[in-house]
């Protein structure tokens, strides 16, 4: 796992480390973004709570996928929309999404935060990555 702090032009998506449904979604972005231009840390990790607290992200951010992108952070569906604009093949189409307001988006992302846990499951362990991966995972430190 990479101990470099994170440049100024990097994006890092800070995750769930123990939900099912947000560790599927990080394989789903690895395949899809062949180029590594996101990097990775769980939002339990010493890492993670670096990063937020260096982006300036509100404590609640932790309930949320966070994107760390030119020093700004993006929750909710702000952070998925961006992620996807940032994926190959017809997944940036999903940015045109960013015109429906912020809190319709954000009532339907937290709908679904409310019940990852229930419908997806988690782990009592974050997320290990293989050893192909390992440098796209921020390590804390």
């Amino acid at each position: 796992m990479s101990e470099e702090p994170i440049k100024g032009n990097e994006r890092v998506i800070l995750f769930d480390g123990v939900c099912h449904l947000c560790q599927g979604a990080v394989k789903f972005i690895i395949k899809r973004d062949s180029a590594g231009r996101f990097r990775f840390a769980s939002l339990q990790s010493q890492a993670g709570i670096r990063l937020l607290q260096a982006a300036g992200a509100r404590v609640e951010a932790l309930d949320s996928v966070v994107l760390i992108e030119h020093g700004i952070s993006y929750t909710r569906s702000a952070a998925a929309l961006r992620i996807a604009r940032g994926l190959r093949y017809l997944w940036p189409l999903l940015y045109a999404l960013i015109i429906v307001p912020r809190g319709l988006r954000d009532a339907a992302y937290q709908f679904v935060a409310k019940h990852r846990y229930r419908w997806f499951g988690k782990d009592e362990t974050c997320l290990v990555p293989t050893r192909e991966l390992k440098e796209r995972f921020l390590e804390d430190g």
